[in-house]
């Protein structure tokens, strides 16, 4: 993603626009980078909570099922 909106930007400075036109063209180029890096972001922490719940309800068998063995072991 760098490499592109490195790309993109040198492509950018070079062509032969007015100034005022290029700096339009930067400044949209640097809110789609900025929104496509949120996205991602989002992505990112919504796998993270999906695997952290996974991680707690693995957790929490583990836990019941020591429990459970613990009450068989005092009974006896």
């Amino acid at each position: 993603m760098i490499g592109a909106a490195v790309g993109a930007a040198l492509g950018i400075i070079f062509a032969p626009d007015k100034g005022s036109e290029t700096r339009k063209k930067i400044l949209t180029g640097g809110e789609d980078l900025t929104d496509a890096m949120k996205e991602k972001f989002q992505s990112f922490l919504e796998e993270v909570k999906k695997d952290m719940e996974l991680v707690k309800n693995k957790a929490n068998a583990v836990i019941g099922n020591g429990v459970t063995k613990a009450e068989k072991i005092e009974v006896k």
